[in-house]
């Protein structure tokens, strides 16, 4: 194993050469943070609830499952101040949820039956937030075939039926504008998807389960829910 350092002018790269690899002192730093992050949750948290985690080891059964997200902004344990077992959470870009489907995206459908028959959530959150790429990117995607990405295009495509009702009825406004209103145009859409679940379906007319739409406006601190 050797190892070597490289100053530069302005700003100072350490270098660490391994057999395996090469990380940069950037990478480092990075993963010093998580370290960090995990000493403060296991003294601050993880200590101080011994029989929460004990409780925990033996199986979960939260209330909740939540879409949510993968915006960095816009964690739901944070901002819900959520617990360990307490919401079973799917983040996705948009936090859209798809129709269902065995063939395609099996990783949601696989998530809300695990959540619906197995976990016996009784509630599932759908929530949208303020200034959402994929959002946007539904918005000004030119649906004309052509496409600049591997996936994300395909993937936002889930709600087209929100950017259609928001061009019909505020096709006047401005972008900006039109993405406020599809953030939450599209969460209605993923609750009508949710429906097309069976055991969704099944929970929903035996009173088991309730699905809701979320809104977090990060700008100006709201959260807004609807059923």
């Amino acid at each position: 194993m050797t190892s070597k350092t490289e100053t530069e002018t302005e700003t100072e790269t350490v270098t660490v050469a391994t057999e395996d690899k090469v990380e940069t002192i950037e990478e480092v730093v990075g993963m010093e943070r998580l370290k960090s992050g995990f000493d403060h949750f296991r003294k601050e948290i993880y200590e101080k609830k011994p029989e929460l985690f004990k409780e925990l080891s033996t199986g979960q059964s939260p209330k909740f499952m939540v879409f949510a997200c993968a915006d960095s902004r816009v964690c739901p344990s944070v901002v819900l101040n959520f617990g360990p077992g307490e919401a079973f959470t799917i983040r996705n870009i948009a936090a859209m949820v798809p129709p269902y489907d065995k063939t395609k995206y099996s990783g949601v459908g696989a998530a809300i039956e695990y959540a619906v028959l197995h976990l016996k959530v009784e509630n599932i959150v759908v929530i949208g937030h303020s200034c959402c790429g994929g959002i946007k990117g539904l918005m000004s995607f030119q649906g004309d075939g052509t496409s600049g990405t591997d996936f994300i295009e395909d993937w936002v495509k889930v709600c087209t039926p929100a950017k259609e009702k928001v061009k019909e009825l505020f096709g006047d406004l401005s972008l900006e504008d039109q993405c406020a209103k599809c953030e939450k145009e599209a969460v209605n859409v993923s609750l009508e998807n949710l429906k097309t679940y069976p055991f969704v379906k099944e929970g929903l007319e035996k009173g088991t389960l309730a699905i809701h739409g979320g809104h977090y406006d990060f700008v100006n601190g709201i959260f807004d829910t609807w059923n």
